[in-house]
């Protein structure tokens, strides 16, 4: 503004000088100033409402007389507010660090907002930035205070940390605004077991390994941290065949590496199926498990074994065949066992030596070795096979056996002691063992009855009284033509005995009673002797011992 006083006097007397009384504060004369001249009152300072509101100046106006006269005035000067203010955000307290576990409602800082702007440029509203993607609120607990809190569950593997922008705007024209960022980290709780990517895992392991060789890592993954997340690994005890698990695998506690502790042969060993169990080192401790399903892998690690037929080892093989063989007569059959699998237990046959090759043939697959023509006089009496058998495995082994052939133009069949094969299998059972003593039993009883009827039949009887002297020359004198022997007979069993050894002679046995009735006399004559006598000879003798043959 500028001041404008008048005085009536002229000259020096009208000329006015004005200036500041001593009743003008020194801040307002800090923010003013008065020209002298022209009174002219002007801002030199910045003017902030916020500091202070209005101002009072006194001014006095003053001539240049030599007795000067003066007048004074007052004047208010009233500051206007202007939105020149920033709100302002002040945390009271807060804390960094929560757990994950902590429930909804936990709260996490208490917040005031101010503005020293009045009016409607003093208003302020308080908010987060991205609050939907954000698992706080605000929440106002007084005028200007708030208070920032969980509003969901809290996951540290998932979000492990968070920061919160709160932005702060006035209703200023224009609106001025202020931030703040609050960083929240996520504390760890063991609230998360180990997990093994697979839930079986299936190991294929070839027979004969190295002991100590290592067949699988089995790492399991906990996202915890640090304690929570130290995972022990150890083999859920367990018995495989009478055996402890832990006798035949092992596995590190730090990092799951799994082991083989021995040898496996395929052959007595198949599968094993067992547990691996990781543990953290969290309070509880948490823990899962994972089936381990170790397969045994065959190898062509067994020889074939030729069972029939058998032989002792290094020895040859004797078969006869009868030179009148047809044309395709089994000779013989070769059958060789594996004790591997699959390929490596399938056994083809081939000749590797034979003495004439287009007379005989081997199948390849059943061992069978038949003539292919029938022999000549031109062929050898002896022939020599040489069989290979041999398995399909990689490498192959093989088993051979040698074959004599001797041609014979009869087969006598004879009994011939079988040797069985030396199979590594229990034949003796209970069963058996109960029907080899039954068996023995009837053939030890089948034996005394046998010896007891040879003892009877053999045993001669001894007659009760001998026939008279003068009755058997008469006999005799009688038959001396035809008769070849004579016999004194008192037993009916003795009769029929020598009756069967004399007719298998192919002599004519003939029975004559003794007159008193104490025995018989019996008469051998040859076939041919028999032949020859009369006809009427033959009718007496015959019609004398009819009526006594039983």
């Amino acid at each position: 503004m500028q001041l404008n006083a008048t005085d009536l006097d002229e000259g020096v007397n009208a000329d006015v000088i004005y200036s500041f009384t001593l009743y003008t504060s020194e801040k307002t004369q800090e923010k003013f100033s008065l020209d002298p001249s022209s009174g002219e009152i002007r801002v030199k300072d910045v003017i902030d409402f916020e500091e202070v509101k209005s101002f009072e100046m006194y001014v006095e106006a003053k001539d240049k007389a030599v007795n000067p006269l003066s007048g004074q005035c007052k004047i208010l000067v009233f500051i206007t507010d202007l939105n020149d203010n920033h709100p302002e955000i002040t945390i009271k307290s807060s804390q960094s660090l929560i757990k994950e576990n902590d429930p909804v409602g936990t709260v996490i800082a208490v917040i005031s907002v101010s503005d020293r702007d009045s009016g409607d440029n003093g208003k302020v509203v308080l908010s987060i930035h991205n609050a939907e993607m954000l698992p706080f609120a605000l929440n106002k607990s007084s005028e200007d205070f708030f208070a920032l809190t969980v509003t969901e569950s809290l996951d540290r593997e998932r979000v492990h940390s968070y920061d919160i922008t709160l932005l702060v705007t006035d209703r200023g024209s224009p609106p001025l605004t202020d931030n703040e960022t609050i960083s929240v980290t996520i504390q760890d709780v063991n609230d998360n077991g180990p997990m093994f990517p697979q839930t079986l895992y299936t190991i294929h392991l070839m027979e004969n390994n190295e002991p100590g060789a290592l067949l699988a890592s089995l790492t399991a993954h906990d996202p915890d941290l640090h304690e929570n997340q130290y995972l022990v690994y150890f083999i859920i005890e367990k018995e495989i065949a009478n055996t402890s698990v832990s006798m035949l695998f092992s596995i590190n506690p730090e990092n799951g590496n799994l082991y083989a502790l021995r040898t496996f042969d395929y052959e007595r060993e198949k599968e094993f199926l067992f547990h691996i169990e990781a543990r953290d080192s969290g309070l509880p401790p948490l823990s899962s498990n994972v089936t381990v399903h170790i397969i045994i892998l065959d190898q062509n690690d067994n020889t074939p074994l030729i069972v029939s037929p058998w032989r002792p080892q290094g020895t040859v093989i004797e078969q006869k065949i009868p030179r009148s063989s047809d044309k395709g007569s089994l000779v013989t059959k070769v059958i060789a066992l594996d004790a591997d699998s699959m390929q490596n237990s399938r056994i083809t046959y081939q000749f590797l030596q034979i003495t004439d090759t287009p007379l005989f043939s081997l199948d390849q697959y059943n061992g069978e070795i038949r003539t292919t023509r029938m022999f000549s006089y031109r062929d050898p009496k002896d022939q020599h096979l040489v069989i290979i058998a041999r398995d399909n495995g990689e490498p192959p082994r093989s088993a051979t056996v040698t074959i004599k052939i001797s041609t014979v133009d009869q087969v006598v069949t004879h009994l011939t002691k079988t040797t069985e094969v030396p199979l590594e299998y229990d034949l003796i059972t209970d069963l058996n063992l109960y029907l080899l003593i039954g068996l023995g039993s009837v053939l030890f009883m089948l034996l005394i009855t046998i010896l007891v009827i040879i003892v009877l039949k053999c045993q001669e009887p001894k007659p009760s009284q001998a026939a008279p002297q003068g009755r058997n020359s008469i006999l005799s004198q009688r038959n001396s033509s035809t008769i070849a022997d004579s016999t004194l007979i008192s037993s009916d069993a003795y009769w029929y005995s020598l009756f069967l050894a004399e007719t298998r002679k192919g002599n004519v046995v003939v029975r004559q009673p003794l007159p008193n009735g104490t025995g018989f006399i019996v008469s051998s004559i040859p076939g041919s002797a028999a032949l020859t006598e009369t006809s009427a000879s033959r009718s007496s003798t015959l019609q004398e011992s009819s009526s006594d043959l039983p």
